[in-house]
């Protein structure tokens, strides 16, 4: 067989869905639980023959849900406006026609429209219109009172697919979420400021000119990941352990104010790691820590005129926990935490025990260094 028979067979094969097994039986599972349970309730409020007769559209609803629940059309309102759409055109349609074919036709061609319209696009939708426009007699005697088992279904299945996703690890419905700078400024996180943004994804989309079935957000996530590991690996493996200052400037707890400033100004830092006494780290101060118990120390008080002042420890005032990574984390890794999560310091740990500091003049130096030598091997070569 030819090159040209052997690529349009290839055309066949399922990619692969990069799925671990545990999410299928995890899916699986809540599926079942949310058509037996919605089910259940419809059979003993309507009757099990109106019942049956809407099973298969919702059967289908509940695969996109729990095993697709991060597609734009498993969202709640694609789920329940389609829902909605597809009971007012189905039975509407085989009150006035009857059933027949060209009456099941029209009620998908009208209610792939009003989905599109009011951006509810739900597949099993218009499974459901077809369903109502060839509704049996027992369900089309209900009329318009059809929307009733209808939206019960749509409501138990979507009330169990947010209680069974977030017991189950799973962030559902998909919510949009604006990254705001560390700063809380007007301006975007440092990491967006170049490279993919928003804007780009929207005039990508619009170029694209099809739908695609994943939320924007997600579509950013998938991205943003792509490129992280594209930086990794040309950062050659780069860990904290080569990146990180090994002679740490460390507080304790009982360490006072003053002393923290004396050692914050002696070796220019701006962060100190406060370990407690068996060497484990207890919290870490800032210059942002210090500054509001530096200026309540120089307000006139009794205690203070007549030297009975407490000295402020900085055990009292210490951030924590702290934000650590292990030393054989890769340094693409500590970019965003260093830049978007706004960290001037980040402690080094193996076993528990601190053996360095990775700041962000640190990072930047050792990116530096690696781009530098990057470009001598690429005029050698």
């Amino acid at each position: 067989m030819s090159n040209r028979g052997l690529n349009w067979f290839d055309r066949f094969i399922p990619a692969a869905l990069h799925i671990p097994p545990q999410e299928w039986f995890r899916a699986a599972i809540g599926a079942l639980l949310a058509l037996v349970v919605a089910g259940s309730a419809c059979s003993y409020l309507f009757g099990s023959a109106a019942t049956l007769h809407l099973m298969a559209p919702l059967a289908a609803s509940t695969v996109l849900l729990f095993a697709v629940h991060s597609g734009a059309l498993s969202q709640p309102w694609p789920f329940l406006g389609s829902y909605v759409c597809a009971a007012a055109v189905g039975i509407s349609l085989h009150h006035w026609f009857g059933p027949g074919l060209m009456v099941a036709s029209a009620a998908l061609l009208l209610v792939i429209l009003l989905m599109c319209l009011l951006r509810c696009l739900h597949p099993p939708g218009a499974a459901l219109a077809v369903s109502l426009a060839l509704a049996d007699p027992s369900l089309a005697a209900m009329g318009i009172k059809v929307i009733e088992p209808v939206m019960l279904n749509a409501l138990i299945v979507l009330a169990l697919a947010v209680l069974y996703n977030r017991l189950t690890g799973v962030r559902y419905p998909k919510i949009n979420v604006s990254h705001k700078a560390s700063h809380a400024t007007a301006d975007q996180p440092a990491s967006e400021r170049v490279g993919v943004s928003p804007s780009d994804l929207d005039q990508a989309l619009e170029e694209i000119g099809e739908f695609v079935d994943v939320t924007r957000n997600d579509l950013e996530r998938i991205i943003l990941a792509t490129q992280r590991h594209a930086v990794q690996r040309s950062l050659g493996g780069i860990t904290a352990a080569q990146v990180m200052s090994r002679d740490v400037q460390f507080a304790t707890p009982d360490t006072t104010l003053e002393q923290a400033w004396k050692q914050l100004a002696s070796h220019h830092l701006k962060n100190l790691p406060v370990l407690d006494d068996s060497g484990k780290l207890a919290g870490i101060i800032s210059l942002s820590d210090l500054v509001a118990p530096a200026m309540a120390a120089t307000r006139f008080s009794w205690r203070a005129l007549f030297g009975r002042q407490k000295q402020v420890r900085l055990g009292q005032i210490m951030s924590e926990p702290v934000i650590t990574v292990d030393s054989d984390r890769q340094a693409v890794e500590l970019i965003s935490l260093l830049c978007d999560q706004g960290l001037h310091c980040l402690p080094v740990l193996e076993n528990g025990k601190v053996v360095g500091v990775v700041t962000q003049t640190d990072l930047i130096a050792a990116l530096s260094q690696h781009l530098l030598a990057q470009e001598r091997l690429a005029e050698a070569a």
